[in-house]
């Protein structure tokens, strides 16, 4: 009797968590299918902008601190744009620079924070346009953004996040009660009935086989995309558990921060990087706003599994260039490489082509489980009546 009833409780937790979030998983799941692979369909939409152009005869391509500092004065001098708050490098020859701008004072009708992007070409070093990343629009340059904000924020800002993080805890919950539910006995003939799709003629067999074995293979898939949705969204419901079991530094502390004397230029912060980590590739530096703020560097090492801008940070002193924080995955606490491995899984970078390309199956799924987990539960709802 226990065993039936709990077997009740947890199918009605699995259709009602279905009923209630089930458009906004497939939301989400098609999103994400979309922007596992958002810089080369961002980089295809917008060739003019994000593309470079074709290098002069014996012209090499070469990123330096001597070019980004370049690349940072010639924006500063002009009245157009001014000096920008974060500068993201070329990662190859055919990528461009992208200055960004925080706009203050601009408010955005979805509540959502928009950043000015300018792109700079690494050859000719001349603006090739620019962009505000945030806003929501079908064009061509806002169409990846807005995908992206759909996805992470719904649109709505702090909001959205909280919702779309209410949405992972409860497909966690789905994806768990879902095995428990398939679940057979351990039998070889009932985990092959289990795991096997058939029709037969019938529509409603077809879509409860289905579901059933599809549900069981994306189940695992689906709980850690949920798992790492809750991490990003609702840190505060994971980090302190994952302390307790192995240490997270607290990254708002900083220590010996210098009060006086001028601000070292891009070109120093990015050559102090350099020297920690020689075999790296320098992908973004946060200007200071402030003298007092110190410069925030992304650095991707070779052998991390965060590919893009890489998971390295280092925080140095704006004015003395001392190193005042290093964040390395590779050298991190159990805990700290525990959380960096939620990213790269999420996305799919963790493991390259491949990895996106399941991340892309998998965020289908819940639109197939909708659909036929809609076929089942109003067949039993007719049939009851």
């Amino acid at each position: 009797m226990s065993k039936r009833l709990s077997k009740l409780l947890i199918g009605k937790l699995h259709l009602y968590a279905g009923l209630w979030f089930g458009a906004l998983f497939v939301l989400l799941g098609l999103t994400g299918s979309a922007i596992a692979w958002m810089p080369e369909l961002d980089a295809w939409l917008n060739p003019t902008l994000l593309q470079a152009s074709k290098p002069a005869q014996g012209q090499v391509f070469q990123v330096t601190p001597a070019t980004v500092q370049t690349v940072v004065d010639r924006l500063t001098a002009d009245p157009a744009y001014g000096k920008p708050s974060q500068i993201n490098p070329p990662s190859d020859e055919h990528d461009v620079y992208v200055a960004s701008y925080r706009q203050k004072g601009k408010p955005d009708a979805f509540q959502v924070a928009i950043v000015r992007q300018v792109m700079v070409d690494p050859y000719t070093l001349q603006v090739k346009g620019e962009r505000e990343w945030g806003r929501f629009g079908l064009s061509r340059p806002l169409l990846m953004s807005g995908m992206f904000h759909l996805h992470r924020y719904l649109l709505t800002g702090d909001v959205g996040k909280t919702i779309t993080g209410i949405s992972g805890v409860a497909l966690l919950l789905m994806a768990l009660s879902g095995i428990w539910l398939w679940w057979p006995r351990l039998q070889w003939k009932a985990i092959r009935r289990a795991l096997t799709v058939s029709h037969g003629g019938s529509w409603p067999r077809f879509n409860y086989t289905f579901h059933k074995a599809a549900g069981f293979v994306a189940a695992p898939v689906l709980a850690l995309l949920a798992f790492s949705g809750i991490y990003f969204n609702l840190p505060q419901l994971v980090v302190p558990v994952v302390g307790m079991v192995s240490g997270v530094i607290d990254k708002d502390k900083l220590s010996n921060v210098s009060q006086h004397g001028p601000v070292i230029s891009v070109a120093v912060a990015m050559s102090a990087a350099q020297q920690l980590y020689p075999h790296g590739q320098v992908s973004r530096i946060a200007l200071p706003a402030k003298p007092n703020v110190p410069y925030d560097i992304r650095v991707r090492q070779p052998d991390e599994i965060a590919q893009g801008d890489g998971a390295t940070r280092i925080t140095l002193d704006s004015r003395s260039g001392q190193t005042l924080r290093i964040s390395d995955p590779l050298t991190a606490s159990k805990g700290e490489r525990f959380l960096g491995w939620q990213f790269p899984l999420h996305s799919g970078q963790a493991f390259g082509v491949v990895g996106r390309s399941i991340i892309m199956l998998f965020g289908l799924m819940p639109l197939a489980f909708l659909l036929t987990g809609s076929m089942i539960w109003w067949k039993r709802r007719r049939s009851k009546k």
